[in-house]
């Protein structure tokens, strides 16, 4: 059970970002109506080098995944899990201190709190051994 929550976990999560990732590259005007969120069109080229990132992040879950189903050692997952909660934990708060300062509108506040959620269990997680005997 224990396994498939974590595979679950990690394919939600990394097709999530991997799919924002992709659709900020490529489509980033689309892709802020999508999320009900406005930019400049000046901005447009930053949230395309925004959604590079948010693809890494996206790919290292999906890694996160293939290293479950193949049974890799947990110290590899947990690697994922810490580099991808300083990265998600840095975002939240980033965006959470700009939407509070006004320089973002309220709507991103949805990033800060889901990037936030992910950082804070996974690192509770780790702290707590989650992933040590996942394959028992």
């Amino acid at each position: 059970m224990k396994c498939t929550l974590l595979i679950a976990y990690q394919l939600l999560t990394g097709i999530c970002d991997t799919s924002t990732g992709l659709l900020l590259m490529t489509a980033p005007a689309l892709t802020l109506r999508f999320m009900k969120l406005h930019a400049a069109a000046d901005a447009l080229p930053f949230l395309s080098y925004i959604g590079v990132f948010v693809l890494s992040v996206g790919l290292a879950c999906l890694y996160g995944a293939l290293l479950i189903q193949r049974k890799a050692s947990a110290d590899r997952l947990e690697v994922v899990w810490l580099l991808t909660a300083i990265t998600r934990g840095l975002v939240a708060g980033f965006v959470a201190e700009k939407v509070a300062s006004g320089a973002l509108e309220a709507g991103w506040s949805t990033v800060a709190i889901t990037d936030g959620v992910f950082a804070l269990l996974q690192l509770f997680g780790l702290s707590r051994g989650w992933l040590r005997g996942v394959y028992a």
